[in-house]
């Protein structure tokens, strides 16, 4: 975490002091140390072929995002100008109904923004239950935490209805850092921000099923 805070302030460690170090490859290259041997990345391209997507216009696009940002109390901290300067770095795409965008436990290094439709997100719990986490709108940004550390994914996110998209992979976002550093240092303020506050809100959600919470008969405070 220290040398990724490092990046953002353009100060990284000495021993990564060097030239084209640090902000390089900081979100593409972040998942070699952190997740077994045998795990496979999933990046965008992929994805995209597996679910069949369609390139859409960004000028009408780039202004749906705007008007759905404006209207988020944390990402409206990002003026209009600010949002038209990402359309370069994300992908514009449309999907169908019954795709997966994002697949629980695999390893993802890309985030996505709903502009048109419907998503629903869903855990498989340990035990086997399928819990509903909720159904994203458009304007909500899924996959924020993959983006940022290349993990595995916590939910899976399928679309309920032909769905329109912004997908951020994590060598864009790299791109962001080289060559619009304070618009990628704001974007990643909020994006934390917003994945702060979805952490909490999941927790208090699954804190609220003690049953399921012990599926195997224990008792409160084991």
């Amino acid at each position: 975490m220290r040398s990724w805070f490092g990046a953002l302030r353009g100060t990284p460690p000495a021993a990564e002091r060097t030239p084209g170090a640090g902000t390089a490859r900081l979100f593409s290259a972040a998942q070699s140390h952190q997740e077994p041997e045998d795990a496979v990345m999933v990046p965008w391209e992929t994805r995209a072929a597996e679910i069949c997507a369609r390139n859409i216009p960004t000028a009408p696009a780039i202004a749906t995002l705007q008007a759905l940002w404006a209207r988020d109390r944390n990402m409206a901290l990002l003026g209009a100008e600010d949002v038209a300067r990402m359309e370069r770095f994300f992908h514009f795409i449309r999907v169908g109904p019954g795709r997966a965008i994002i697949r629980q436990h695999e390893l993802g290094n890309f985030m996505v923004v709903l502009l048109k439709g419907s998503i629903a997100v869903d855990r498989c719990q340990p035990w086997g239950e399928q819990l509903r986490l909720a159904e994203s709108r458009p304007g909500e940004i899924l996959g924020e935490m993959s983006l940022l550390d290349s993990g595995a994914r916590f939910s899976a996110c399928t679309t309920l209805s032909e769905c329109e998209i912004a997908a951020l992979p994590a060598e864009r976002m790299d791109e962001m850092m080289r060559s619009d550093p304070r618009l990628a240092a704001a974007l990643i303020a909020l994006l934390a921000r917003k994945l702060s506050m979805r952490l909490r809100a999941v927790n208090a959600r699954l804190s609220d099923r003690p049953n399921q919470e012990r599926p195997y008969g224990t008792r409160p405070g084991q």
